[in-house]
């Protein structure tokens, strides 16, 4: 366990300890059955709630790469008035000439009509220095909200390519 954030103690202290006494907070969900078996559920920080429904943006990713024509995605929440979230993907595509019909047709077959995605096709999606997909930053952007550290961030996959939320 890290003991602080280089130079940024303060930070390091809000982030994990400061939301509940003695409780460190590590941003993962999990629940406790009867029988005192713990099942985690993923990240808590990174759950989209449509109609009071929580998905991982991995399943609505991996369900998105049953498409063959997908080579990568990135799932995000954004709001919504009467569901509280609607999902949002960004797809990184195989070949450049695919119907955004067929994209959309799939993503509903794949993902169901409830977690349906609206669909963005990107060149790139924005990654650290190690490929990890940075929905943090991919949701900022698209929710046009400070980007926060970008330091991570590989120049070879800009978060320009990112559309904004258009109001």
């Amino acid at each position: 366990m890290t003991h602080a954030f280089f130079r940024d103690r303060d930070r390091y202290l809000d982030t994990y300890w400061r939301h509940w006494n003695d409780v460190w907070l590590r941003g993962d969900l999990a629940s406790v059955h009867q029988c005192g078996t713990w099942r985690v559920h993923g990240r808590s920080d990174d759950t989209v709630k449509v109609s009071g429904r929580r998905v991982g943006p991995a399943e609505i990713e991996a369900a998105l790469l049953k498409d063959r024509t997908i080579a990568e995605a990135a799932a995000i929440g954004a709001p919504d008035p009467q569901r509280g979230q609607h999902v949002v993907a960004f797809v990184v595509l195989r070949a450049d000439a695919v119907d955004h019909e067929h994209l959309t047709a799939t993503a509903v077959q794949n993902v169901g009509r409830s977690f349906a995605p609206v669909l963005h096709v990107v060149p790139t999606l924005p990654k650290t220095k190690n490929g990890k997909i940075m929905r943090r930053a991919i949701r900022s952007r698209y929710l046009g909200q400070q980007q926060g550290d970008l330091s991570s961030l590989d120049p070879a996959t800009p978060i320009d390519s990112i559309p904004v939320m258009q109001t």
